[in-house]
């Protein structure tokens, strides 16, 4: 008897090779892929907005890194004594023009040199609501909690989301290596706040508008992460307290599959014994001159050694 349906991630035939550089961007669910890819000891970059939702913003955001186009004193603006951009998270917040664009500019940058030679883009689309900030007439990534009287909340049409999507699929084939792989999510935490039916409503869309895309690209696909959660593991025990976002043995399970599905044996070799050394490393002792505690050290240097020799990039 079974007593649950899998939902399983089609068999990729190109692989993601140890030396790959993978660029993330989206809702947490892509830093939840971005920081085991990070642990593993691929190289990565992920969010360099921080994290965004909507289609209509990651393109936005992805139109500026393709075009290496710095923000200026006029894209900000100051609320609650901090200097803010609407386009990024809070994190980026600063008491002063100054620190804030430096914060904003220098991940522009960086962001632009690491697209330039990217293998694999992940991309995790949230909602399909957006907010328009009313004094500028301008779409945001973030309200920063400014009242919701200068805001307006609207739905984004299909055509808004499929241009969306295609000018940030042409956008990063262009600056990205010339056979570099786009992989779509949608996340599977529930945006309640929303309401339920009107959160169903936002993923469906961006599903369907995912779907209309993938045809056109032949290195476009569509990861069933959402449909895992919701469906393969349909359960509130792997959720986290909240009931909202999946708890870390449902990240892992899909990891494993997404990594089954996409990782090459060495790349998976690789990233698990990573993994295990990652572990190890944070093993704290109370008297670090003990002879075996020293020993284990020495394997551990060793083992990282062994593991540094397969790239070319520093790990560790």
């Amino acid at each position: 008897m079974k007593f649950r349906t899998e939902v399983e991630i089609p068999n990729s035939e190109i692989k993601i090779e140890v030396e790959d550089q993978i660029f993330s961007i989206g809702s947490c669910f892509a830093t939840e892929m971005s920081d085991l890819l990070q642990s593993g000891q691929l190289q990565t970059f992920n969010n360099p907005f921080g994290t965004i939702f909507n289609p209509f913003s990651i393109n936005h955001a992805v139109k500026k890194l393709h075009d290496a186009r710095w923000y200026e004193e006029s894209d900000l603006i100051s609320f609650n004594e901090e200097v803010i951009s609407l386009d990024h998270h809070s994190s980026f917040n600063s008491r002063f023009l100054h620190q804030t664009l430096e914060k904003i500019n220098s991940q522009i940058e960086t962001g632009n040199r690491f697209l330039q030679n990217t293998n694999w883009i992940l991309i995790t689309y949230g909602t399909s609501f957006i907010y328009e900030f009313l004094p500028k007439k301008k779409p945001v990534a973030n309200c920063h909690k400014i009242p919701a009287k200068y805001f307006e909340k609207r739905l984004l049409t299909n055509l808004e989301l499929t241009d969306a999507m295609y000018e940030t699929i042409v956008n990063l084939k262009d600056i990205a290596k010339p056979n570099v792989q786009i992989l779509f999510t949608v996340s599977p935490v529930r945006h309640t706040k929303d309401g339920m039916v009107e959160n169903n409503l936002s993923k469906s869309k961006l599903i369907t508008a995912i779907h209309e895309m993938l045809p056109q690209f032949e290195n476009c696909h569509y990861l069933p992460v959402y449909e895992i959660l919701m469906d393969d593991l349909r359960d509130y025990r792997f959720y986290k307290e909240d009931l909202i976002h999946p708890n870390n043995q449902a990240v892992r399970y899909i990891w494993e599959k997404f990594g089954n599905a996409y990782f090459s044996d060495e790349t998976m070799d690789f990233i698990e014994e990573n993994l295990k050394i990652a572990k190890s490393l944070d093993h704290k002792t109370s008297d670090e001159k003990n002879p075996k505690y020293q020993e284990f050290l020495e394997k551990l240097k060793a083992r990282i050694s062994i593991q540094q020799a397969k790239v070319k990039h520093k790990i560790f």
